[in-house]
């Protein structure tokens, strides 16, 4: 019997590192659970993964030499945190089918869809899997912006036919091309050096990594991120106890504000080469921080722990574990320990997001895992059907919005015409901050511009009402299964009303929308973009 077989059997992943199967798309490939009399998802201990059956483990061929294959962006965790915000988020609420009692209004929360804030702008901590491309922010991020970034890391290794360019992904393939070409005139510095690993590491390919880093960290004995990302690669292929060597020299050379998350990862290799093959099946998470995750009759309790077991729990765990996640976003264990962090700092809600997309996302089986699950999810569910319920405390203060700084560069679009047809690229729309309180959203200049000017985007149609030929609709990024599972930010659904006389034809394939763009400036009730007297066409 093979191991994809066994691990089949055992509804786990055949990978030592719990590695997810592709990133799929929902709308392919069927819907979590079943659907209540609400139109909810309700989780179910049975609920089918993803492409169920097909392991992924890496090894896709490097965008330089090849495409990585028929990969597909992997859509939100199931269940996202519920939003909040004084109506700036009721227009997506209205196309998801929910009333007002659906939303939890806790800005404090952080978590809502309609706080999609700007990036921070402190100065990037090389942290992640350490690589100039991957500024990130400072940590501990709000929960949903660290999930879409834990995500668009997880689908850097595969190319993405037919859904729209990702900004992340085209800059690593840069990043790589330029330092192929560097490769082939001079020998590599240990910073590009150290960036080439770690760029093949995101690609899927850490034995090309290895043989990259390897000499290179010899070369340089003190060079701090040579011997981290060798660490990691060492891991991702398979050698736990090369990758602790390498990590006890990260450890040793790490700046004072990463020690701790390098000895974090230190400590999580050394626990798996002790579990030896255990750990492809493991039941639990990983002892990071010897924290029980239970209340005090010693069950997993929704919203919190034992007060015994939180005090263990270091003041930045929730930083620490979302640095570990980034470094290792194929990772789905180390997810669930995201999840329980959650769930013990008071969350339940991003707790549930969070195993559910272990289960569905990651095909991960343990009973634990999938008890737990269901737990978080009906408290969860509860919590948003009546939000005065809640009385956790949720001792969770972000520092970001997001875990990745953004670096998209709005001065390379072309300037804006009246006289002609401007590109709308999503990045400039996720821009657009919507600060907490009175709704008064704030837009880039190059966005501002654009109002009132016709425009021209791609992206796929989400219908807002059961007609099948609708004259309006939204358009969103990405594909949308499910408006409760998969709900994009509101800067990522743009409202679109045909011109007179047109109807839409609902499809699945990417469609490229023209029109006359507008801002919403000051009624939380509506959405933040508008494309009106709009064509539709196949995309370009």
């Amino acid at each position: 019997m093979s191991d994809a077989t066994r691990a089949r059997e055992r509804g786990g992943v055949a990978s030592r590192h719990l590695t997810p199967r592709p990133p799929s798309l929902r709308g392919k490939v069927g819907h979590r659970g079943v659907v209540d009399d609400g139109g909810r998802h309700a989780a179910t201990d049975e609920s089918p993964s993803p492409l169920e059956g097909e392991g992924w483990g890496g090894g896709a061929a490097l965008p330089t030499l090849a495409t990585a294959g028929a990969g597909e962006v992997s859509p939100p965790l199931s269940n996202p945190p519920p939003q909040g915000g004084r109506g700036q988020n009721r227009a997506l609420n209205r196309a998801r089918g929910f009333t007002s009692t659906h939303v939890v209004h806790r800005p404090s929360l952080a978590l809502a869809l309609a706080l999609a804030l700007a990036l921070a702008h402190s100065p990037p901590a090389h942290a992640g899997l350490h690589l100039t491309a991957e500024p990130v922010a400072e940590l501990p991020a709000r929960w949903r912006g660290f999930l879409v970034d834990h995500r668009a890391l997880r689908a850097l290794a595969v190319d993405r036919p037919g859904l729209p360019a990702s900004a992340l992904r085209d800059g690593h393939v840069d990043a790589l091309n330029r330092l192929d070409s560097l490769a082939r005139k001079r020998p590599l510095t240990a910073d590009e050096s150290a960036d080439l690993g770690a760029l093949l590491v995101r690609f899927g390919q850490p034995d090309k990594a290895v043989a990259a880093l390897r000499p290179a960290a010899a070369a340089a004995p003190d060079h701090f991120r040579l011997h981290a990302n060798l660490g990691t690669a060492w891991q991702l292929a398979g050698d736990l106890r090369q990758a602790a060597a390498a990590l006890e020299d990260a450890v040793r050379l790490a700046p004072p504000d990463l020690r701790d998350a390098e000895r974090l990862h230190l400590r999580l290799v050394r626990l798996r080469l002790a579990e030896g093959r255990a750990a492809a099946t493991a039941d639990a998470v990983d002892d990071l921080f010897g924290v029980r995750y239970v209340g005090d009759d010693g069950k997993p309790r929704p919203g919190g722990v034992a007060a015994a077991e939180r005090a263990k729990l270091p003041a930045d765990a929730a930083a620490l574990v979302q640095r570990l996640a980034l470094w290792l976003p194929a990772d789905g264990r180390l997810l669930w320990q995201v999840g329980e962090v959650a769930n013990a700092l008071g969350d339940v809600r991003t707790a549930a997001a969070v195993l559910d997309g272990c289960v569905t996302e990651f095909g991960m089986g343990a009973p634990d895992l999938r008890r737990r699950r269901l737990l978080y999810r009906a408290a969860a569910d509860a919590l948003a059907k009546d939000p005065a319920a809640d009385k956790h405390a949720v001792a969770f203060r972000p520092k970001s919005p997001r875990a990745l700084r953004s670096t998209f560069d709005p001065a390379a679009l072309p300037p804006v015409r009246a006289d002609a047809v401007n590109p709308l690229p999503w990045p400039l729309l996720a821009e657009t901050t919507l600060p907490p309180g009175v709704f008064r959203p704030r837009f880039l200049p190059h966005l501002d511009k654009l109002d009132g000017k016709r425009v021209s985007l791609a992206g796929f149609v989400s219908p807002l009402t059961d007609d099948p030929e609708p004259g309006e609709f939204l358009l969103t990024e990405f594909p949308v299964g499910c408006w409760f599972c998969e709900a994009p930010d509101p800067t990522g659904a743009v409202r679109v009303v045909l011109a007179d006389g047109r109807r839409a034809t609902l499809g699945k394939g990417l469609v490229k929308v023209e029109g006359v763009f507008a801002l919403n400036r000051g009624d939380p009730e509506g959405f933040l973009f508008t494309v009106t007297d709009a064509r539709l066409g196949g995309a370009d």
